[in-house]
């Protein structure tokens, strides 16, 4: 059988544990030389630890794959450079990158402290167009390359606790449709993945109701493992014609999310007044408006 990524070199970061393991796993067995990036901190971005990340470097050679391990961080532009530059000083060249890498500091909106909102925009959002800003010349160049980023139904839906993180993952949204429409003329892809696994990261759920207990005992049937193919495909040569898309993994099942596009409209020949609109334009709209729903409410069907 073919190898869907014989030969490419793919970037993972966050590879050390979790999800991002299971995609470097994945691309080397598919044929790809893979840069191992993870600097080891905890959930919560604290601290550091070679061990992750060269451990999963130790896995992939014992299984005659090709990889190297890489520790600096993605919330900063010239460590996250320096990821790029291990691909290419290692390998030559890069044809893929997965932005995976991401910490939580989850607090509700008004006791949220300001540094522990923009530590999780550093890592996700920004640490996402480091990485890709970095790779995007040499794609640009070599007329070829793929991006794989990771959003959340977080961002997508909703969720209690998480402002920091949902509008880092709504960010990275805009991100990637923006790199889809800049750089499609250079033959490069750019797509979001919305992952459901048991990770880590969301080991950090509470679980002080019998609710909240049964919903994190499903979550933890989904083994990050499920994730990795679609990030295979999509950094393959067979995803040529897919870009700027919203894919979501849970179990079995890849959805397809929809993307923002008006679907209601009100209209007034003499314009509006803030009383018009109240008497007659809110009400015209009411009927379409979205419910403050969470991940949970909409994914209400065990895992499949």
């Amino acid at each position: 059988m073919t190898k869907s990524l014989q030969d490419k070199v793919i970037i993972v970061t966050g590879a050390g544990r979790g999800i991002g393991r299971e995609i470097a796993l994945l691309c080397a067995a598919e044929g790809a030389k893979v840069v191992v990036n993870d600097p080891g901190g905890a959930a919560d971005g604290a601290g550091s630890n070679a061990a992750p990340a060269e451990e999963v470097v130790e896995e992939i050679k014992k299984r005659g794959g090709t990889a190297v391990a890489n520790f600096e961080s993605v919330a900063e532009a010239i460590p996250a450079s320096k990821i790029v530059k291990t691909a290419t000083d290692h390998f030559g060249r890069l044809d893929g990158v997965v932005n995976n890498a991401g910490i939580l500091r989850d607090m509700i909106f008004h006791k949220m402290s300001v540094e522990a909102f923009e530590a999780v925009i550093k890592v996700h959002l920004m640490g996402s167009f480091y990485v890709s800003h970095a790779a995007a010349r040499i794609f640009r160049e070599q007329e070829s390359g793929s991006f794989v980023h990771f959003t959340s139904t977080s961002g997508l839906i909703g969720n209690f606790g998480q402002a920091n993180y949902a509008a880092a993952k709504l960010g990275i949204v805009g991100l990637s449709k923006s790199i889809a429409l800049d750089m499609g003329r250079f033959n490069v892809r750019s797509n979001c993945v919305s992952p459901f696994a048991w990770t880590r990261m969301i080991g950090t759920i509470p679980t002080e109701t019998e609710a909240e207990k049964a919903r994190v005992e499903k979550i933890k049937q989904m083994g990050p493992e499920k994730i990795a193919p679609l990030c295979g495909y999509l950094l393959g040569d067979s995803a040529k014609d897919v870009t700027g898309q919203i894919f979501g993994v849970r179990m079995n099942e890849i959805f397809l999310f929809s993307q923002n596009r008006p679907i209601r409209s009100v209209q007034r020949s003499e314009g509006w007044t803030p009383q018009s609109i109240a008497e007659h334009g809110m009400p015209a709209l009411k009927g379409s408006f979205y419910k403050l729903d969470r991940s949970a409410d909409i994914f209400t069907w065990d895992p499949v």
